[in-house]
C-alpha cells in the first residue's frame, strides 16, 4: 500500500510539473510502446514508419525526460525512490562487464518485428554454429545506424535463436552508454554489451555458446557510409583478432548487405570547418555527428526515415584459431589476412544476389 501510494503521487507531482508538449511526446511513445507489443499484424506504411521512430526516441525519452525527473524527484517527499535507484545502479555497475542481462521479453517485443518488416531486414546462414564453441563475429559494415545487425542480434524478430540454437548472440557497443542511468538497462536487455576488453573477456572465458559482435570498422567507418561502398576500415584493426587467439574462439565474418544504402550521408572535405567539428565532436562523445537524410513521410520528399530497401545479414563460416595466450604479431597477421580472405569470398560468393555489380570488390583501409 505504502509503495502504491508513493507512485501514485509521484505521477500526480509529475504531470503537473512537466511542461504541456513535453507531455504529449511522454503520451506518444506510451502509445508507440503499447503498439509494439500487440500482436504482429500486417500494417500500413505509416505505421510502421511510426514503429521504426520509436527506436531512437525510446533513448531520447530515457535521456531527456526520465533522466530528470529521476533527480528531480531527489529533492521531493518521493526521495527514496531515486535513491533507491542509485544505490543499485552503483551496486550494479560492473554487470556489463560480466555478461550483461538479457530479457527475452525485449528481444521478443513485436517493435522489432515492424523494424523488420520496414525495410525487410533478413539473416542468411552459410554454416551452422556449434554451442560447444565461443565465437568473436566481426560486423561489416558499419553504415548510419547498424539496423541489420541490430535487428538480427539484439532482438528475435529475424529468429536468432531458432536459425542458432544454443547461441547467445551480444553485439558490443561503446563503454560509455552502460554509464547512463536507465539506458544501460534497456541496452544490456537487448544483449547489447560494452566494447571495452574486460566485458569481451569475461564472454569468451564464461561457458560455451556465446558470439560477440564487433562492428570492426566502428564509427569510423560510418563517416564514409555511402550508398555504392564497400571500403570497409579493416586493414589496421587487428584488436579482434588477438582477443579471438587469446581465448581460442572462432571468427566468423558477416556481411549486411544493403546497409549503407537506406542512407545519403553529406560528406566534408577534410580541410572543411565541419569536419573538424565532426572530429571535434567524436573526441568528446565517442562517435560522429554524421548529416544523413532518407525519405519522409510524404511520397517524394526528404526527411529522416530510411529508405525501405532490404537489408541482408550473411553470417559467413566459423574460422576455428588456436589458443595462444600471448600471441606474436606474425601469428596476429597470420589469422587477420585468413579473416580477410573469408570475409572476401563471403561476399564475392552474394554480391550478385544482393545486388552489387559482378565486378565490385571489397575495399580495405
Amino acid at each position: 500500500m505504502i509503495i502504491a501510494s508513493l507512485w501514485k503521487k509521484t505521477f500526480i507531482i509529475l504531470y503537473r510539473l512537466v511542461p504541456p508538449l513535453v507531455r504529449r511526446v511522454f503520451w506518444d511513445l506510451c502509445l508507440l510502446r503499447f503498439l509494439s507489443i500487440m500482436p504482429c499484424l500486417k500494417q500500413p506504411t505509416h505505421f510502421q514508419s511510426l514503429i521504426l521512430l520509436q527506436w531512437p526516441l525510446s533513448y531520447l525519452a530515457m535521456f531527456w525526460i526520465l533522466q530528470p525527473l529521476l533527480i528531480y524527484l531527489l529533492f521531493t517527499s518521493l526521495w527514496p525512490l531515486p535513491v533507491l535507484y542509485f544505490i543499485w545502479f552503483f551496486l550494479d555497475w560492473k554487470t556489463p562487464e560480466q555478461g550483461g542481462r538479457h530479457s527475452a521479453w525485449v528481444r521478443n517485443w513485436c517493435a522489432w518485428t515492424h523494424l523488420k518488416n520496414y525495410f525487410p531486414i533478413t539473416i542468411l546462414k552459410t554454416k551452422d554454429l556449434s554451442p560447444k564453441h565461443n565465437y568473436l563475429m566481426g560486423v561489416h559494415p558499419h553504415g548510419i545506424l547498424t539496423f541489420g545487425a541490430f535487428c538480427n542480434f539484439c532482438t528475435e524478430a529475424t529468429g536468432f535463436s531458432k536459425i542458432f540454437p544454443g547461441i547467445t548472440p551480444h553485439l558490443a557497443t561503446l563503454s560509455w552508454f552502460f554509464k547512463i542511468p536507465l539506458v544501460r538497462e534497456y541496452l544490456m536487455a537487448k544483449g547489447v554489451c560494452s566494447v571495452s576488453q574486460p566485458a569481451i573477456d569475461y564472454l569468451l572465458s564464461h561457458g560455451t555458446g556465446n558470439l560477440v559482435g564487433i562492428v570492426v570498422g566502428g564509427v569510423g567507418e560510418a563517416l564514409q557510409s555511402v550508398p555504392n561502398t564497400t571500403t570497409l576500415i579493416l586493414q589496421k584493426r587487428k584488436g579482434f583478432v588477438r582477443t579471438a587467439l587469446q581465448h581460442g574462439a572462432h571468427l566468423v565474418p558477416t556481411f549486411t548487405f544493403g546497409e549503407t544504402e537506406v542512407y545519403e550521408q553529406v560528406l566534408f572535405h577534410k580541410d572543411s570547418w565541419m569536419y573538424k567539428f565532426q572530429s571535434c565532436f567524436r573526441s568528446i562523445f565517442g562517435f560522429y555527428f554524421c548529416i544523413f537524410y532518407g525519405r519522409g513521410f510524404c511520397q517524394g520528399s526528404n526527411g529522416l526515415l530510411p529508405y525501405s530497401l532490404p537489408i541482408i545479414t550473411v553470417v559467413g563460416e566459423p574460422l576455428p584459431l588456436p589458443k595462444i595466450e600471448k600471441p606474436s604479431r606474425e601469428e596476429v597477421d597470420k589469422y587477420h589476412a585468413l579473416y580477410m580472405d573469408a570475409l572476401c569470398k563471403l561476399f564475392d560468393q552474394h554480391k550478385t544476389q544482393y545486388g552489387c555489380s559482378a565486378t565490385q570488390k571489397l575495399l580495405f583501409v
